[in-house]
C-alpha cells in the first residue's frame, strides 16, 4: 500500500489524479476487454446507428466484461472506476481510439486486413478477441459482444448479420 500511496502523491496534481487499487486482475481484464468493446461500438457507428446503439453496446460489454472479470477473481467494483467504466467509455467514443477507429472502417465496409496493413499503431482488440471468446468458451461465461467481433475479424462474418444475432438473442432480465 505504501509503494501505491507514494506513487499516488507523486503522479497526482491539479489537472490529473490518479486513484491506487489492488484489483491487478480486474484491471487487466477491464484494460484488455474494453478494446474489443471499442471495436464493437465502432462497427456500430460506421454503420450509423446512432448513440443509443453505443450506449447499449458500452453498457452490455461492461456487463461482459464483469461477468468473465468475477468469474476469474476480479472485485466486481474495479469495473465501475476510472480503470473499468471510465476507460471503456473513453475508448469506446473517443475519436483517437484505435480499436474504435478500427471498428468503425470495419462498418464502413472497409477489410480489416487492408485497415491492419495500413495501420502505424497496433490496434490491441484485435487480438484480444481471440483470447476473449477462449476464456469464454473456458469458463462458461457467455461474452456475446466478444463473439460477433471475433467471428467478423477472423472469419469475415457480415457485421449487419453479427448486429442481428445479437439483437435477436433470446430476451432475458437486465441482470441474468
Amino acid at each position: 500500500q505504501t509503494v501505491a500511496a507514494t506513487l499516488q502523491a507523486a503522479f497526482s496534481g491539479k489537472r490529473f489524479r490518479v486513484y491506487a487499487g489492488t484489483d491487478v486482475t480486474g484491471i487487466e481484464i477491464g484494460g484488455a476487454l474494453k478494446n474489443v468493446m471499442a471495436i464493437a461500438a465502432g462497427m456500430s457507428d460506421g454503420l450509423g446507428f446512432g448513440h443509443n446503439a453505443r450506449a447499449l453496446l458500452i453498457s452490455r460489454g461492461l456487463a461482459e466484461i464483469s461477468r468473465l472479470g468475477g468469474c476469474l477473481g476480479a472485485d466486481p467494483q474495479t469495473f465501475y472506476g476510472l480503470s473499468g467504466l471510465g476507460d471503456l467509455v473513453l475508448t469506446c467514443t473517443g475519436d483517437l481510439s484505435r480499436n474504435r477507429t478500427v471498428g468503425v472502417r470495419i462498418g464502413k465496409g472497409e477489410r480489416i486486413a487492408d485497415i491492419l496493413a495500413g495501420m502505424q499503431m497496433v490496434a490491441e482488440g484485435v487480438m484480444t478477441a481471440n483470447a476473449a471468446v477462449d476464456l469464454s468458451r473456458r469458463t462458461g461465461v457467455a461474452m456475446p459482444i466478444s463473439e460477433q467481433v471475433h467471428l467478423i475479424l477472423q472469419e469475415g462474418k457480415d457485421v449487419r448479420a453479427a448486429v442481428t444475432e445479437l439483437l435477436s438473442r433470446a430476451l432475458r432480465k437486465e441482470k441474468d
